[in-house]
């Protein structure tokens, strides 16, 4: 085929289950000028043929078959050199895209040149029938500061434009959160924004998760939130309240009130500097802190003296925050 439009890449791994259906909702977008990508991470079920027999139906379906696992992160990378498209699209191999999301996403990137990602929102569903629509932030700012918080795009509905890529890549060593470290890392460097409205079903599967990947997101969010503080805010890994500046973006329940102040304190300090630097969108910032050190504040594992006078004085812009109801609850606390 002559050199397509856009490149879709789908990494798969023992996805058999789904796998032929997430096919058809490619085979079936409206916009048909695309090569689709398939790699196969050395799946020990039948993906591999549900793969090949579409491939020999299709020629637009270009088949990697790995030898050797390598992963996510690194299979969607070799789906980046092996594109041709002047666009890319992700996609997930349980996922079903609408049909009209190819066009309608390039669409918009055409309409807007200034935009080098693009996302939509998505709608979970579950085979029982449940469905709930995910609505995101849709303008670049809004989703730049949201990125300091949580994942503001859902990476199987992106498409982008292959000139932004340059030397960006998924990291292996944020797995399993590499895909809101990629976006995260090159908002900073290209507009980006979501569709306000859904094109992509996201299936949701009802799987105990275990010990481990719990223990691999939070190391990966953790290095994620001091790459953040450190390019963002200038506050290296060594900063003596490192501590409070991380609690600052995720709230953590049960802190001891010298901790608490110092979430405090660091937060007051991020939104400050951000003042400066007009980085993120000061309100968002602002009210996502404040949010965040308020519950932390109201599930403080103890209350103190000190910790009411500070509440009392440096704290007090943010003792006034919390609800008339606790703030007394919290003063009562401190003192017997």
């Amino acid at each position: 085929m002559s050199q397509p439009i856009l490149s879709v890449i789908i990494p798969v791994y023992n996805a058999e289950k789904y796998l032929q259906e997430t096919i058809n909702s490619i085979l079936n977008q409206s916009f048909t000028d695309y090569e689709l990508i398939i790699l196969n991470d050395k799946s020990t079920d039948n993906s591999k043929a549900i793969i090949e027999k579409n491939a020999a139906a299709d020629s637009r379906i270009v088949f990697v078959d790995k030898i050797e696992n390598i992963g996510p992160a690194r299979l969607r990378n070799e789906g980046f050199e092996t594109a041709k498209g002047e666009f890319i699209a992700l996609m997930d191999a349980d996922d079903i895209a609408m049909p009209d999301r190819f066009s309608k996403q390039l669409q918009f990137l055409k309409e807007n040149p200034e935009v080098g990602v693009c996302g939509t929102f998505y709608t979970l569903f579950k085979m029982d029938g449940k469905r709930k629509l995910i609505a995101l932030p849709t303008e670049h700012l809004a989703i730049r500061t949201a990125f300091l918080f949580y994942d503001p795009v859902g990476n199987p509905t992106i498409m982008l434009r292959k000139a932004v890529l340059n030397d960006f890549r998924f990291d292996d060593d944020f797995v399993p959160i590499e895909d809101y470290e990629l976006w995260d890392r090159m908002s900073a460097h290209t507009l980006m924004a979501n569709i306000s409205e859904s094109l992509l079903d996201y299936r949701w599967h009802d799987t105990n998760i275990s010990q481990t990947k719990i223990h691999n997101v939070n190391r990966a969010l953790r290095n994620l939130r001091l790459a953040q503080l450190q390019r963002d805010f200038g506050i290296t890994p060594e900063n003596t309240n490192i501590e409070g500046y991380l609690n600052a973006f995720n709230f953590k329940r049960g802190l001891s009130a010298q901790e608490v102040i110092a979430t405090i304190d660091a937060s007051q300090q991020l939104i400050a500097k951000n003042r400066e630097s007009r980085i993120f969108d000061q309100k968002i910032l602002e009210k996502q802190m404040n949010q965040i050190v308020v519950r932390t504040l109201r599930k403080s594992k103890e209350f103190n003296k000190p910790l009411l006078q500070y509440l009392r004085n440096e704290g007090k812009p943010i003792f006034r925050k919390v609800r008339w109801f606790d703030r007394i609850l919290i003063t009562l606390k401190s003192i017997f």
